[in-house]
């Protein structure tokens, strides 16, 4: 592939090098370090004039220093005359405060949209989006991929009783991705509705749906302190469910998360890898992972060469 140059920044090195694998294609070079005052320093290590870059950096573990790194990286691209440069950032930061839920909240997403704008990004390769109409905040092209088709191979190729089976939905806002995956699964789907007293806590919990004697799937965009889904799962388990278990795209797993599933009832907890998962699965085994490079390398091979990306929403690439 002539005139593309993939650079990764310091979240997910592990995630970048499979897409390069996959392309057939080199990292580009890059130095990324911190000063002693941990301002962000960013070198890149060769020509990017007149070439088409790729920067692949998702918003965990230290979020704010991997946005300033990516923003840092995406100006010096700019400047040293790419072409185009688009992010690939397979779990966008700051997605969940997306509206203005109460007075004086902060809609941070849009602030996130528009710093990426004027760094000098020209495209934006994203991940099931928290909320889809995050796309709208910018006036630059957005691609938001899904991991439904990578989901759905799961599920068929492990989990045996798949036909016999519903897929559920933890809140009210994930109902929409429950009944494609559904549909698609011929299968029945449920729903918990939700209270929350405050952020990062449930305060009630009810199933509408039927559960009884069959394998419930828990179907989430993200899972980040993991009370819902955990929750979720003790719900369903009461209401008959003879196993459960939990796929979401973006592990984030923070503070008592990887205790809580521990404890839980679950035969299985699915994330896939838009975020690191080796210390994760090392601590928890009920944590599997399921490879999304390919879906992010076809996006770029598609996106260089000027080829359309809807085939990757119902298909994974072999």
């Amino acid at each position: 592939m002539p005139n593309i140059k993939v650079f990764s920044g310091s979240s997910h090195v592990d995630l970048a090098q499979k897409v390069v694998d996959r392309l057939g294609i080199d990292l580009g070079k890059v130095v990324l370090k911190k000063f002693s005052n941990q301002e962000t320093s960013v070198e890149i290590g060769e020509s990017v004039r007149g070439e088409d870059v790729y920067i692949i950096q998702s918003g965990c573990g230290e979020v704010n220093d991997n946005l300033m790194e990516l923003l840092i990286m995406i100006n010096a691209c700019k400047i040293a005359s790419a072409s185009r440069v688009t992010a690939v950032i397979p779990c966008f930061p700051y997605a969940r405060q997306d509206k203005k839920d109460k007075s004086r909240a902060p809609i941070s997403a849009k602030l996130v949209a528009n710093m990426l704008s004027v760094s000098g990004a020209d495209h934006i390769i994203t991940m099931d989006l928290h909320a889809s109409q995050i796309q709208g905040f910018f006036d630059i092209p957005v691609d938001n991929l899904y991991a439904e088709p990578a989901v759905l191979k799961w599920i068929k190729e492990n989990i045996p009783e798949w036909r016999n089976s519903s897929i559920v939905s933890p809140d009210a806002g994930g109902a929409k991705r429950v009944t494609s995956i559904a549909d698609r699964l011929n299968v029945e789907f449920a729903l918990i509705h939700k209270e929350r007293k405050k952020a990062n806590e449930v305060a009630s919990m009810v199933l509408v749906g039927d559960v009884t004697d069959r394998v419930a799937i828990l179907v989430d965009d993200m899972a980040d302190t993991c009370g819902t889904i955990c929750h979720a799962a003790e719900k369903l388990m009461e209401a008959g469910a003879s196993k459960v278990y939990a796929i979401l795209t973006h592990g984030i797993f923070s503070g008592p998360a990887i205790s809580r599933i521990n404890n839980a009832c679950f035969e299985a907890v699915v994330v896939t890898n838009t975020i690191p998962q080796e210390q994760h699965m090392k601590e928890c085994p009920k944590v599997q992972c399921i490879d999304v490079s390919m879906i992010l390398a076809e996006a770029i091979r598609r996106t260089h060469n000027g080829e359309s990306v809807s085939y990757l929403f119902s298909n994974v690439p072999m």
